[in-house]
Parts: structure tokens; C-alpha cells; sequence
């Protein structure tokens, strides 16, 4: 798919641009600078053309923001990349002596450029524009990102600029990719991940708490089929974040989780699980989304005194309530058993959207019933006179019972767990929902 990259310095409202252009608030937008540091994505299509929109960080060195270095580099190789580019400067500074520079930089790259100057929005604004058209180039865009002004312009100049490519049509029509959210407290690895899945180094690594702060989506192929990898910032408690911008990251990343469609757990090998750990799988599981785990880090263990067993026991001695997701040790630096994250996020996706037919599940109840009769979470024993599956992801049961009970936790976690033995539902969580007999409606 090509791509079409906006590049710009802090501040001058790429996000924001990114946002309207998407027509999603997909990259994080904050008044303070620095606020982007990977590249976040999104498909767009403009004038019939099907392109990919890359939202880049500032591109800037900063002496008072960490990795600007690594965040101007990760710019730099997205408008290498791209296909087009839209150079975004900021309307209320005027024409800096940088951003010529970065201008003749760009044109060297002899790709279709746009260049906007953004927060144009008033008369005043209007009227010091022409400082920049120093920079020679035959069409300048003033824009107002925020407010929609001269929005519908640019999308017909870079829908020009793009030329014709056959397989936009087809991509059009391929099966949606399965979407992987990679989520984990601070410090797990997960960027690290990330980049060894994808093949390159798309996401930035730092050992800085709170490297990624905005979601970031990249397309992967593999195997035959595609993947939609998202990178979310490190969760842990708002108290304990200082920045604003990485609580506005953490934030986000809660919200992503729902919006998956497999979650991918990531536990550092050398220290689990945390007390952490444990509030990050309890968003996943309560997501209903299908999980598994990825306990990385793995090269930095000793097989010789800690097992996959062992190792296996611990994390579930601790997750118990997620005992149901597939756990695989992987090592993010030596790429070992990486690749086994895709296998098993399509064994738990499927799993979690699995049908079973009523006569199967009733034939289920029988034999759990001659076993063990259910019992109230008030003690009391009850009849199960039937059940049905109501939907899936997750994978949803009524059970219609012969008096107003619900189950006690124990008899809950041994129904589900004979549950999963007996349809294979390994990998996603599952929701019974019991109704009375007595609350139905009488039939004529």
C-alpha cells in the first residue's frame, strides 16, 4: 500500500492534521510538545485512491526531551519510505530557518511534497502568510487543522499526487486483518517485541519508563495472512506518572484494549508476575477478549534452575483467573519462538468465536449434572434445565434454571473449566448468564 507521511517540527499540529485527514482521533494530540514518538498509522482514501497515513514525532533535536534523537531519526526513515510526503509548518511562528532547511532536505527525496502551513484560522493569521513563499515552492496550503479550513484542498492534492496502482482496488477487498493488541506494564518489552514481529525497527526502544506514549498500528504479512500489530504504552498507575502525556498514553492504551481483537499479555521473564501484571491481565480478561501470554525476556533465564513448567506454575499461581490463555516464552532480542504469537493469536480468536449447538451443550449438562449438582453462590442447590449460546467473542450461554440463583465461584470455575475440556475453548474468556424458569413469560 503506499504511503503518504506528514513530517514536521514539535508543535506544529501533525496530530491534529492526522486526526482530520483519518477522519479518527487515532494519534494523541496534547498542547505540550513531544507528545508523538512512534509513527502512528491509518488507511485512508482519498479521490479513490487507497494510501496509508503516517503521523511521525517532531522532527527536532531537543537538549530537554529524551530520545528526540531516536524520534527525529524514526521521522526521518518514514519520509525515506514514503510514497508522498506533507510537510506541516506552524502558521503562528512564521517561516524558521530550520524548516527551510528541512524543506530542501524533503525536496532532495524527489517525492510528491504538499506543503501546508497549519493554524491559519483568522484574518490577522491571513495577512503574514507571505513569508512563505520564500520557500519557492508553486503551491502552498494554508490550513486550519483544527477547524476544518482548507482541509478538502490538501485531500485533492495529495489524492493528485499519488499515482494510479491497480492493487488499491484489490486491498480493498482483502479479508480484515486480525487485530493483536501487545499490552504490559512499563519496562516488559513490548516495543522490543514489536519490532522483532514486524522485521525492522518500527516502534523505539528505550530502558526510560514510558518510551511509547501514543498506540501505534503497523500491517504485518506472514504466513499467507495479515496482522494489525498494536504497540500501546506501558500501564501502570496515573498516580505514579509524572509526564501528563504518558497518563494521556496509558489512558489510551486502556482503551485499546476493548477495541482488539486478540490481546497479547507480555510478562518480563526476570520479574513475574507483579502486582501490576496483575491489574494489566484483570483489564484483559474483563475485556472479554481472546488472550494469550508471551512471557519474554526468556533468554535471560537459565533453563537449569527455572523450567517452562515451573515457570508456567508461577505465572498462574499469581493469574490464576486467566489460566485459560495459551503461555509461550519468547526472547523480543534473539527472536526465539516470536513467530508462535501469530499461530496462537489465530487459536484463541477462532476460539472465541466458537458455536456450539444447543443439543451438544444440553448433552454437556446431563453428564455435569450426574457429576455434581450446581450450587448457589447462597449454598443452596439448584436444576439447570437447559442452556443456549447467546453469542460469541466472548463466547456467551443462558442457562435457564429452576429457581434465581447464581452460581457459587468454586461450582462457576469448575462448570467453565469442564467447559473448556469439553469444546476446547482454550484461549478466551467466558460468559454464562443464568436466568430463572420463573421469570419467562407464561405462553397462551
Amino acid at each position: 500500500m503506499r504511503q503518504v507521511v506528514i513530517i514536521g517540527f514539535p508543535n506544529a499540529g501533525k496530530s491534529t492534521l492526522f486526526n482530520r485527514l483519518a477522519r479518527q482521533k487515532k494519534s494523541l494530540v496534547h498542547s505540550r510538545t513531544g507528545m508523538t514518538r512512534d509513527r502512528v498509522a491509518a488507511t485512508c482514501v482519498f479521490g479513490g485512491k487507497r494510501f496509508e497515513l503516517v503521523d511521525t514525532g517532531g522532527f527536532a533535536d531537543s537538549q530537554t526531551e529524551p530520545l528526540s534523537a531516536q524520534v527525529k531519526k524514526a521521522a526521518w526513515e518514514a519520509a525515506k519510505a514514503a510514497d508522498g510526503l506533507i510537510l506541516l509548518l506552524d502558521g503562528r511562528q512564521g517561516l524558521l530557518p530550520a524548516e527551510q532547511d528541512l524543506y530542501r532536505t524533503l525536496k532532495k527525496l524527489g517525492k510528491p511534497l504538499c506543503v501546508a502551513v497549519n493554524k491559519i484560522d483568522s484574518a490577522a493569521q491571513e495577512a503574514t502568510v507571505g513569508d512563505y513563499f520564500r520557500l519557492g515552492e508553486d503551491r502552498l496550503f494554508f490550513i486550519s487543522a483544527e477547524h476544518k479550513i482548507g482541509i478538502s484542498e490538501l485531500e485533492e492534492a495529495v489524492a493528485e499526487a499519488l499515482p494510479e496502482e491497480a492493487e488499491n482496488e484489490a486491498a480493498a477487498d482483502e479479508p480484515r486483518p486480525l487485530r493483536i493488541a501487545i499490552v504490559g506494564r512499563v519496562n516488559v518489552g513490548k516495543s522490543s517485541l514489536a519490532n522483532r514481529l514486524y522485521g525492522e525497527e518500527r516502534f523505539i526502544v528505550s530502558e526510560l519508563p514510558g518510551t511509547t506514549r501514543d498506540s501505534t498500528d503497523v500491517l504485518i504479512r506472514t504466513g499467507g495472512k495479515a496482522y494489525v500489530l498494536v504497540d500501546t504504552a506501558g500501564i501502570r498507575k496515573t498516580g505514579k506518572v509524572s509526564d501528563e502525556r504518558e497518563s494521556a498514553g496509558v489512558i489510551k492504551a486502556k482503551k485499546n484494549i476493548p477495541l482488539a481483537d486478540v490481546i497479547c499479555l507480555v510478562l518480563d521473564a526476570k520479574e513475574f508476575p507483579t502486582r501490576q501484571d496483575t491489574a494489566v491481565a484483570k483489564l484483559a480478561s474483563d475485556s472479554g477478549k481472546p488472550l494469550l501470554i508471551a512471557l519474554n525476556k526468556w533468554d535471560l533465564v537459565d533453563e537449569e534452575d527455572v523450567s517452562f513448567e515451573e515457570a508456567r506454575e508461577l505465572v498462574f499461581r499469581r493469574l490464576e483467573f486467566i489460566d485459560y490463555a495459551p503461555l509461550v516464552t519468547v526472547s523480543a532480542l534473539t527472536g526465539k519462538r516470536t513467530m508462535k504469537i501469530f499461530e496462537l493469536a489465530e487459536q484463541v480468536f477462532q476460539s472465541g468465536r466458537k458455536r456450539i449447538g444447543t443439543p451438544r451443550l444440553n448433552k454437556f449438562l446431563v453428564r455435569i449434572g450426574s457429576a455434581r449438582d450446581p450450587l448457589s453462590s447462597a449454598g443452596n442447590r439448584f436444576k439447570i434445565k437447559y442452556m443456549t449460546q447467546k453469542g460469541v467473542l466472548p463466547p456467551t450461554f443462558a442457562l435457564f434454571t429452576n429457581a434465581k440463583a447464581s452460581f457459587a465461584p468454586a461450582y462457576e470455575k469448575f462448570f467453565i473449566q469442564k467447559m473448556r475440556e469439553t469444546f476446547d475453548l482454550w484461549g478466551t474468556p467466558i460468559k454464562l448468564i443464568l436466568k430463572s424458569r420463573l421469570n419467562e413469560p407464561k405462553r397462551n
